[in-house]
């Protein structure tokens, strides 16, 4: 008993504690925050969870998500429990192999539990398989669509490499959805330089429709979309299929996804979902605004990519740069966890850009040089 407090003590003291209601002040900072517990090997205490929030404590798509990380890393959770306000994290050993998240019951997003679960699968030993369950185009969250089109191939340049195979969709507020995700590990992440966005030389997507719900809606959503792109962008070809769900879809859904690519790989994208009672033309639009405020300045990344970016920044060996417009307070919230839980360090800087009416930023990272120590 005396061994087991004076260990107890032990790991209470090198427990960093995190506050849960700063700043962006969701389920962000859980999963930063215990994406980098697992890799560290340092153990987390978070608390004042969602303070601020209209339902404060642990919803069931957080719980999900810490239960999987505890999982990927062989860990000890405290506190783990719907509308808890405090909980911890002890992390053991990254396992590879297969791992499931199943909130089906609870309508959570898939791409939030990849969100947590694949810098930790980066540091296991072999490949690992996650299996998630949910919603895959749900608000509020990345569509899985943005996830392997926009976030995927811009992540493998710091040498995160994995397949995402979509074996159903799920949509609000059934979810129903499930994807699997075979992640390789690495020794250690590249730094990334993107400063240069080039010009856009291409713009495409999709507009879908699911169950019930009629083709006509997909099609409306893609043409309204398309004139609203080329009332300011005149000289590009924009190709947004309009596309029927039938097999791979689990309840009645409809949306939009709209991606443009520059001529430095560059990648951006807007979207959208259907609402009842919301016109399908509206949707498109809503879609297509999006992409072009997030092509209006002269950044790398768009705004939902940006703070996504920051965990491997923060990972990564060596000097790490990225152009971005304005800097959302999830970036800042991201920052504010990995220099807490990492030896990175973190700087921004306003660029001077001739280019555009709208104000740039350079994210600069010296990234902390996590090495994996299973390989």
């Amino acid at each position: 008993q005396t061994l087991f407090r004076l260990f107890s003590q032990r790991m209470d003291s090198t427990m960093v504690e995190i506050d849960g209601s700063v700043m962006e002040g969701g389920g962000q900072i859980l999963r930063v925050s215990a994406a980098l517990s697992a890799i560290s090997g340092s153990p987390v205490r978070i608390i004042k969870v969602r303070a601020g929030r209209s339902s404060p404590g642990l919803r069931p798509q957080h719980l999900s998500g810490l239960q999987l990380v505890s999982d990927l890393c062989s860990g000890t959770l405290q506190g783990a429990c719907i509308g808890s306000t405090e909980v911890s994290l002890t992390p053991g050993r990254i396992q590879s192999g297969k791992h499931t998240a199943d909130t089906v019951c609870y309508r959570g997003i898939v791409c939030l539990l990849l969100q947590a679960s694949l810098p930790c699968s980066l540091f296991a030993e072999r490949v690992s398989e996650l299996c998630l369950k949910g919603g895959t185009n749900a608000e509020f969250a990345p569509h899985i669509d943005y996830t392997v089109k926009v976030f995927k191939p811009m992540v493998e340049r710091f040498g995160v490499h994995f397949d995402c195979d979509i074996k159903m969709r799920g949509f609000y507020p059934r979810g129903g959805g499930e994807v699997v995700v075979r992640v390789n590990p690495v020794k250690q992440l590249h730094p990334v330089v993107l400063t240069d966005r080039g010009n856009i030389t291409k713009i495409h997507g999709r507009a879908f429709v699911a169950g019930v719900l009629p083709f006509k809606l997909a099609k409306d959503m893609s043409t309204a979309a398309v004139k609203t792109i080329r009332k300011e962008i005149k000289d590009l070809y924009v190709n947004i299929q309009p596309l029927q769900e039938k097999e791979n879809a689990y309840g009645n859904g409809t949306g939009i996804i709209i991606i443009a690519e520059s001529s430095t790989g560059c990648l951006f994208a807007g979207s959208a979902l259907g609402k009842k009672g919301v016109y399908a033309d509206k949707v498109g639009i809503e879609a297509a605004e999006m992409l072009l405020r997030n092509i209006r300045h002269n950044g790398c990344v768009d705004e939902f990519l940006q703070d996504q970016m920051i965990i491997f920044m923060a990972l990564a060996n060596g000097t790490s740069r990225i152009r971005t417009g304005a800097v959302t307070l999830h970036t800042q919230t991201a920052i504010h966890i990995a220099e807490q839980l990492t030896q990175a360090k973190f700087t921004i800087t306003k660029c001077d850009d001739e280019l555009s009416s709208d104000s740039t930023y350079e994210i600069h990272c010296e990234g902390s040089g996590a090495v994996n120590q299973n390989l």
